[in-house]
């Protein structure tokens, strides 16, 4: 990957495309997050209240919470992630965190009606408005809830009051260049017909793209280009750097119900 050139004529390019999509090489430390995460989680689910599952604040709550978990499609599931309903329960929300198959067993088409169908059926089950969020590859996923003809019936869209992806992929044609794509499985028309980017928002969606500052360039590119093309196509946008945040710890600020992370996500 190379920068050069004068501020007004730049160029970039990429020339390895595996780096330029690759998290772990680059954080210190990285291993250890996984398991960092799993303890977390398994803390906090031993103190909250979880049935039908949602994890439910006490009192009425003042409306779903949907956290999809990211894994490039290929791993994880949302025991790793419990803990990150922190920050929207103390504000009063009940939290949904999907599973979904993975590849290469589902497709990213499959994957996304499946989360579409869990958030439908979390939907009945709460009233009130949805705030949909979600990181890397689950920003991806939360971000297609929102596009014209997404996997959501209209009873269900029509409530959607923001989407925060964080940290997220919404132009999947690079992954074809990767060799994950091996696993993936994507061709030109399933990255094409699942890319947000190259997709239309629906009406009065309001979209917040949320990345850590000291993320891949390629992961900086991709947020500024869904608040870019978005805002051009009628969606309120929102393009935010989180200074000094990688990959994985751009995640922490909903642990806590007073971080601007939860507080926009939530609109509070």
């Amino acid at each position: 990957m190379g920068l050069c050139g004068s501020e007004s004529d730049v160029i970039y390019s990429i020339d390895d495309w595996d780096d330029a999509y690759a998290n772990t090489p680059h954080i210190p430390r990285a291993v250890a997050y996984p398991d960092r995460w799993a303890r977390q989680a398994a803390d906090f689910r031993a103190t909250a209240e979880f049935r039908d599952g949602l994890f439910w604040p006490s009192g009425t709550p003042r409306g779903l919470a949907v956290f999809v978990h990211g894994g490039y499609w290929v791993k994880f599931a949302p025991e790793f992630w419990s803990h990150l309903a922190i920050g929207p329960l103390a504000r009063g929300w009940a939290v949904q965190i999907p599973g979904y198959p993975l590849a290469p067993e589902a497709r990213i088409s499959r994957i996304t009606a499946e989360v579409g169908a869990a958030i439908t059926d979390a939907a009945s089950r709460v009233a009130g408005p949805i705030v949909l969020g979600g990181h890397s590859a689950g920003g991806h996923l939360a971000t297609r809830m929102v596009c014209q003809g997404g996997p959501l019936p209209e009873a269900v869209a029509s409530r959607i009051v923001h989407c925060l992806p964080i940290s997220g992929l919404f132009d999947l044609r690079p992954l074809l260049n990767t060799a994950m794509n091996a696993t993936l499985g994507l061709d030109m028309p399933e990255a094409v017909a699942e890319s947000p980017a190259l997709m239309i928002p629906r009406a009065g969606t309001r979209l917040s793209a949320w990345v850590g500052g000291a993320e891949r360039a390629e992961f900086l590119r991709q947020s500024a280009l869904i608040a870019n093309i978005w805002a051009g196509l009628g969606a309120r946008t929102e393009y935010i750097v989180e200074p000094d945040r990688h990959h994985f710890n751009v995640l922490d600020g909903l642990l806590d119900p007073d971080h601007p992370l939860t507080r926009l996500w939530l609109q509070a």
